[in-house]
C-alpha cells in the first residue's frame, strides 16, 4: 500500500473540491479494499498528515478543513473551511492557481465580519490581530481544539475582553502582516509526492526568519 500516494490523493481532493474524499472513492482510485485504505488514512493520522474523527472520517489535512472553524475561504470557484488564521493566510500561497482568495471570519469577541483578499504577493491591509492560544509545543494535544483557538480579533483590545471573558491565559498576538508571512511558505511542497513536514516547535529557523520569537514558539 502506497501511503504516500493516498495522502497526495486526499490533498489533491481539497484543494480541488474543497472537500476530503470519501473512503469509497479512494478506495475505487486504488483498487483495494476499504480496510486497507483506513489503515493507510491511520497512518497518516499517526505521522500527523491528517487528523481523522472518532469514526474515521477526516478531519483536517492541514491547511485544509472538512469542517468550519472560523474562516472561509473562496476561491475563483471553490470554497474552502479554513483550518484557522494561519491556514486561511496559506491557502493561496500553496493554490497559486487561484491568485487572490477572499478569507472571512468574525472577530471572536465581539462578532464583528472581517474580509481580506489574501494574495501572495504583499499581505492585506487592516489592523486587526490574530491571536493563537495554544503553545507550540502542545498544538498535537488537541489539534482540533487548536486550530480553533487560532483566530482573528479586531484589535488587542478584543483580545483582552475575549480572554478576560473564557479565563484563558494571553497566547502570541501578531498582525496581520506577521501572520502572512507565518502562512506564505510553512506548507510548501505538501501537494507533492516526498513532502516532510515540519512541527511548529521545531522549525526555530522558519519561525525567527518571520519574525516570531519567545516561549510560545520554543524559541
Amino acid at each position: 500500500m502506497d501511503v504516500e500516494a493516498v495522502r497526495v490523493a486526499v490533498y489533491e481532493s481539497f484543494s480541488r473540491t474543497g472537500r476530503a474524499p470519501d473512503l469509497d472513492r479512494l478506495a475505487a482510485r486504488f483498487e483495494l479494499p476499504e480496510a486497507e485504505i483506513e489503515e493507510a488514512l491511520q497512518t497518516l493520522a499517526d505521522g500527523r498528515h491528517l487528523v481523522l474523527g472518532a469514526d474515521g472520517v477526516i478531519v483536517m489535512a492541514h491547511p485544509f478543513s472538512s469542517v468550519p472553524l472560523g474562516f472561509s475561504v473562496m476561491g475563483k470557484d471553490t470554497l474552502w473551511w479554513g483550518g484557522c488564521a494561519w491556514d486561511s493566510f496559506a491557502l493561496p500561497h500553496l493554490l497559486p492557481w487561484e491568485g487572490e482568495v477572499l478569507v472571512a471570519t468574525r472577530c471572536r469577541s465581539c462578532g464583528r465580519p472581517h474580509a481580506w483578499s489574501v494574495g501572495t504577493e504583499n499581505p492585506p491591509a487592516g489592523g486587526q490581530v490574530a491571536h493563537f492560544l495554544v503553545p507550540a509545543a502542545r498544538m498535537w494535544d488537541d489539534v482540533v481544539h487548536t486550530c480553533s483557538n487560532q483566530r482573528i480579533f479586531c484589535s488587542r483590545d478584543c483580545v483582552s475582553r475575549w480572554l478576560t471573558a473564557t479565563g484563558q491565559d494571553e497566547g502570541y498576538v501578531m498582525d496581520l502582516p506577521t501572520l502572512w508571512r507565518f502562512a506564505a511558505r510553512w506548507y510548501d511542497g505538501r501537494l507533492d509526492y516526498g513532502y516532510v513536514r515540519r512541527e511548529p516547535s521545531a522549525a526555530h529557523d522558519y519561525m525567527r526568519s518571520v519574525g516570531l520569537s519567545g516561549p510560545f514558539w520554543g524559541l
